[in-house]
């Protein structure tokens, strides 16, 4: 079970590392919108896909609940359920009504239980629905035989919102194609790219929305007085270009990076700039798997990869001061230790947490 399928994001590298691992097992999503990923005689799509809600997430969150009720018939022996909104609520009909059920969490769904730390929670339809929801997805979630977060952090809130216990497994990180030896080579544009840029700068990267914080990564540069790099793009391009021209010539931005690019970056960085409080993080472990220092959060899923004053800095607030003096203190990372500790996220590790989890 996967929420929907897309062509991107974090959740669906995981969802491809947990298919790979159960080849003959089908796939069932609110509705595919990567039907590159998997063959599509595997993946089969709820009604919901058929209905002009299909993609409106906010509009179809409170019916979404139901949808995972009705399934259909099944002769599944379990069921594992990839799950950052509703999919762990998953029940067949049939042989399988009752067939033990594994959830792989990513977290509560932040909408109804965490508002303040996702705007989409804040709309006033998200806000109408929580209450119910929240009891509702309390109840279900006392279902799966077994719960795995993806980080000891989204397991103090399944513990805090839904009242149960759960282990942890990493998510897994590509390390390799983050290494050395990674093959991908540059075009001439890229290049150029990169000769544009100063010996020293401080690199940011993800979407650009809003809590990322990437306005964060401009005030530490400035801090700093580094030049900044950030690569990326989304709807906070505007307002971060905005704050870039009140610091003539201090930030480059660097559009949609191919993973060629954007390792070279991470490399030539001096530090890579991670502000928001996520449930893992993916990319500052890719920074590290290339040698460089991460500045990130003191909390969140990202004190878990970084190790302060090993591999970079955590900061518990992101103030004039602390960002200058983290800068300074990332300058002496040993890159072997950077890269030591990202070797722990790798895609094998994230096997055998699964399989023996599962297999238990």
């Amino acid at each position: 079970m996967h929420e929907w399928l897309e062509p991107l994001g974090g959740a669906e590298k995981v969802m491809e590392e947990i298919a790979a691992l159960y080849p003959d097992s089908p796939i069932r999503c609110l509705w595919n919108d990567a039907p590159q990923r998997f063959e599509s005689s595997r993946v089969t799509e709820t009604w919901l896909a058929r209905t002009p809600l299909r993609r409106h997430k906010a509009l179809a969150l409170p019916i979404m609940p139901e949808v995972w009720r009705h399934l259909g018939s099944s002769d599944a022996e379990w069921i594992l359920s990839s799950s950052h909104l509703f999919a762990h609520h998953a029940r067949f009909s049939g042989p399988a009504r009752n067939a033990p059920k594994y959830v792989y969490a990513y977290t509560p769904a932040r909408y109804i239980w965490e508002p303040d730390a996702d705007v989409r929670g804040n709309s006033f339809g998200a806000r109408a629905v929580s209450r119910p929801l929240r009891a509702l997805d309390r109840r279900r979630a006392q279902e799966p035989k077994s719960i795995a977060a993806i980080s000891e952090f989204v397991r103090e809130r399944i513990k805090r919102d839904w009242g149960r216990d759960s282990i942890v497994i990493y998510p897994p990180v590509d390390i390799a194609a983050f290494a050395d030896d990674a093959p991908g080579e540059l075009t001439e544009g890229e290049q150029q790219i990169l000769d544009s840029l100063p010996d020293t700068f401080v690199m940011g990267a993800s979407r650009f929305i809003p809590y990322k914080r990437l306005d964060l990564v401009i005030q530490l540069g400035v801090a700093a007085d580094v030049h900044v790099v950030l690569a990326g793009n989304g709807p906070s391009m505007g307002e971060l270009r905005a704050l870039a021209d009140q610091h003539p010539g201090q930030v480059t931005f660097v559009d949609r990076p191919s993973l060629a690019l954007l390792r070279e970056l991470y490399r030539r960085a001096l530090v890579y700039v991670f502000p928001p409080i996520e449930d893992f993080g993916i990319m500052p472990v890719e920074a590290m798997a290339t040698g460089t220092p991460v500045i990130a959060r003191s909390f969140g899923g990202a004190a878990e990869t970084v190790v302060d004053g090993v591999t970079g800095a955590l900061l518990p607030n992101f103030t004039e001061t602390e960002m200058r003096e983290a800068v300074d203190r990332v300058a002496s990372i040993d890159p072997a230790a950077c890269k030591a500790q990202a070797d722990q996220f790798t895609r094998a590790a994230f096997h055998k947490g699964m399989t023996d989890w599962v297999g238990s």
